[in-house]
């Protein structure tokens, strides 16, 4: 009789302990479903068609007809803009912008944190404002100041002072236009990635200060390199996912300083704007899926690079 009690009573237990796994499986899966279907909606499906149509004939009148990886062996074998041009200025762009704007904001962002709130907040917001508004400054202030007449800064400033004797074509000259491109997107920079460094930094835990200077640490360098960058991984991994993705996807600024696409003589012409060209100007959308798969695996690779960099070892 014992024994059959003690039976019932596990059989219930176990009862009861299903149903508690069961409503929670179902709890999960509702908190889980909004975020599966945006990304669904908007990340893997816009992926997934971009794959499909890399490997067809497309130019959104007809329908697409299947070519296999005809456009991928073309961007390596066929395209001169893109092998003499877009992937060298890609390259380029990249290799200065992402690192460079990257220790950029580490480095404005641990100055910050060693000030009061209040002036804090003040330059936390002016140095981040340029990523919010940086197609407005571009078009007010930065084609401004390197306008090609005698009404921009740069060309009145050297008139005025007898350097030149006539204005210089700084965004039509691809002697000058990359490099300007390269200043305008660092100035413009200071995005999230930014935010997440000073948070990280603000929210670092003094004992491992304290503890470390007992332990010998002497200066403040020493204190960035062995308690506050390993200190804050999280943070340095997400601003380098955000910094890589950003800066191969930042292709407006070239555009719209010179105000077209292609750029003069392709001084500027990224691969997001070679995209641009052959999709929306061209209407070649298989090709330009093509690119933009080509894209993707660029960002993955750098992405995880990144990720081995900064992820937290186990």
């Amino acid at each position: 009789m014992k024994m059959s009690l003690m039976a019932r009573a596990r059989q219930i237990y176990d009862a009861k302990k299903k149903d508690h796994k069961f409503k929670d499986a179902v709890s999960v899966f509702f908190l889980l479903m909004p975020y599966a279907l945006l990304f669904s909606l908007f990340i893997a499906l816009p992926v997934a068609l971009a794959m499909y149509l890399s490997l067809t004939s497309f130019n959104v009148i007809e329908a697409p007809e299947y070519i296999g990886l005809f456009n991928i062996v073309n961007i390596f074998t066929q395209d001169p803009v893109f092998l003499r041009y877009v992937l060298p200025n890609t390259l380029k762009y990249s290799l200065i912008v992402g690192p460079g704007g990257y220790m950029l904001a580490f480095f404005l962002a641990w100055m910050l944190a060693q000030i009061q709130k209040g002036p804090r907040l003040i330059m936390s917001l002016a140095i981040y404002a340029p990523s919010m508004v940086g197609g407005v400054f571009m078009a007010v202030v930065w084609r401004t100041i390197f306008s090609g007449d005698e009404s921009g800064y740069i060309n009145a400033f050297l008139l005025d002072n007898d350097f030149i004797t006539r204005p210089i074509q700084f965004l039509q000259s691809p002697e000058y236009l990359m490099n300007i491109v390269i200043i305008v997107a660092l100035w413009s920079s200071m995005g999230v990635g930014f935010l997440a460094m000073l948070a990280g930094i603000l929210n670092g835990n003094e004992e491992l200060y304290e503890a470390a200077y007992i332990e010998g640490i002497k200066n403040k360098f020493q204190e960035v390199m062995y308690v506050t960058i390993p200190m804050m991984k999280p943070q340095m991994l997400f601003g380098a996912v955000m910094a890589v993705v950003s800066t191969f996807t930042n292709g407006y600024i070239g555009v719209a300083l010179s105000g077209s696409n292609p750029t003069p003589q392709y001084a500027a012409q990224l691969i997001t704007n070679h995209i641009d060209d052959y999709g929306f100007i061209r209407y070649e959308m298989g090709y330009a899926a093509a690119l933009s798969v080509v894209l993707l695996l660029i960002i993955i690779l750098f992405s995880r690079v990144a990720y081995r960099l900064f992820a937290e070892k186990h």
